[in-house]
């Protein structure tokens, strides 16, 4: 029976560390993710700051994402009050700063 007892605890004490190992590393990712995200953007307003516009394609070449990110990132800016978008929908909108 006490055989039987150290197995169970053996065996919680080593999906406990792997849960622990798990949430560490998550935390690392989305801590690296968040400073990705805020060079990014970066990279656009520094780009905004020498150029008079820019449009969903330049964000996309500027920093290697897609373009589903690229939009992200511009609604993000402009929900911050940093740029103004011009144009509704499609290849003429573009992009300048506030």
């Amino acid at each position: 029976m006490n055989y039987l007892i150290l197995i169970i605890m053996g065996g919680l004490g080593v999906w406990l560390g792997f849960v622990l190992a798990q949430r560490s590393r998550s935390g690392n990712l989305i801590a690296s993710q968040s400073k990705a995200k805020a060079t990014n953007k970066e990279k656009i307003l520094e780009f905004l700051g020498e150029n008079e516009k820019i449009t969903n394609n330049n964000v996309e070449k500027l920093t290697d994402m897609s373009n589903a990110t690229a939009e992200r990132y511009l609604n993000d800016l402009e929900k911050e009050g940093k740029i103004t978008q011009h144009g509704k929908i499609g290849q003429g909108v573009f992009y300048t700063l506030k």
